[in-house]
């Protein structure tokens, strides 16, 4: 809700700088809030979620996404995923290239080797928006036949929903009119004990995952090709952990992400069941994360590259200062057919739910 007086969201953005016009088309901010107070507020550039502003266990409001305060520097930031949709393929393709149905696609190697989380992907393009009601905003996107080398017209449409659980859930659909690849998921920063002047590291937060395997990966992030079994490794988060107690161990999988910054194997009792991910706790404040998502995994990035620049209200965002919990499909899938499919195809509709749930104790 906005402020009459003042003309600011809760979290203290103000609408009226999110408004420019961005490769030809008008960008916006929304503001979707819930019956327990909570706001979420929304971009349509990149589907970019700058605040999401929760309770701790004294009721104590703050912002709970690392984000910036105006569409300029959500543009030009140094962090271009923070808070964003990811797509057309989330996450790294080896070599930026890949084989489907006998033809090579060549992709934009935007982190080289590899093509990252799509290239100028869906983090950088303006979508469609609609608020249907106080809680919930549809987000519309046509990826083009070739954008980013990827084959096929993609039509995504994703609706954001904050519940009156506290819940920030994501629906997404797509259809293409070509065999493709797809594999969309959020890039939200969190830090539970909210963002501050100088954002305190997440080492202390306390981390289950529901994952007996991860996907090792070399010193380019790409997944080696085996799940292996997280126990006896810094990985093993099946019962709760502090964060920071392992993410420097001497071990070639910390020292290839430069901490966490891999894909779990969730455990499923059945393909594409809405089923729990994770859970994470930041026990000064009290907030929780459930973490629920019908994908197959969940990226765990620890803000390991994140370099202390200044976001909203002159708060600074050092390394560390953000957990990630990226649900999708595993890295370099369309290369690795020993993994979960990402192909769509003409006729098939594209589906994913992800939901954090927010909460304290």
């Amino acid at each position: 809700m906005i402020d009459n007086k003042t003309g600011l969201t809760l979290s203290g953005l103000d609408p009226k700088r999110f408004e420019s016009v961005v490769d030809g088309k008008p960008t916006h901010l929304w503001v979707l809030t819930n019956r327990q107070g909570a706001e979420m507020c929304v971009t349509n550039y990149g589907g970019i979620v700058p605040s999401i502003m929760m309770p701790d266990r004294n009721g104590q409001w703050a912002n709970v996404v690392l984000g910036m305060e105006d569409i300029e520097s959500v543009v030009n930031g140094p962090e271009p995923f923070l808070g964003a949709t990811i797509g057309r393929y989330g996450n790294r393709i080896a070599g930026a290239k890949f084989t489907l149905e006998g033809k090579e696609y060549h992709l934009t190697m935007s982190q080289a080797p590899n093509c990252l989380h799509g290239g100028k992907g869906f983090h950088a393009r303006v979508w469609e928006g609609e608020q249907t009601d106080a809680q919930t905003l549809v987000l519309r996107y046509t990826s083009a036949d070739g954008e980013e080398g990827f084959p096929g017209k993609l039509e995504i449409e994703m609706t954001y929903s904050l519940t009156d659980d506290n819940e920030f859930r994501i629906d997404y659909k797509a259809v293409t009119d070509k065999t493709t690849v797809c594999n969309l998921t959020n890039h939200a920063f969190f830090n539970l004990a909210g963002i501050q002047k100088v954002t305190p590291s997440v080492e202390d937060n306390i981390l289950y995952i529901n994952a007996d395997s991860y996907c090792p990966i070399d010193t380019v992030s790409i997944p080696y090709g085996e799940k292996a079994p997280v126990e006896g490794t810094p990985f093993d988060f099946k019962r709760p952990t502090r964060v920071g107690d392992r993410i420097d161990a001497d071990h070639e999988q910390t020292r290839n992400g430069a901490g966490y910054d891999h894909s779990f194997c969730l455990n499923k009792s059945k393909a594409g069941e809405l089923s729990l991910a994770a859970v994470c706790e930041e026990p000064t404040s009290g907030r929780t994360l459930t973490v629920y998502t019908t994908e197959p995994g969940v990226q765990l990035y620890t803000g390991n590259w994140l370099t202390g620049f200044t976001g909203q209200h002159g708060c600074t965002y050092p390394r560390r200062s953000a957990i990630c919990f990226e649900a999708q499909h595993h890295p370099d899938s369309p290369n690795q057919p020993q993994f979960e499919s990402t192909t769509l195809r003409p006729g098939e509709t594209y589906r994913q739910t992800t939901v954090y749930r927010f909460g304290v104790k």
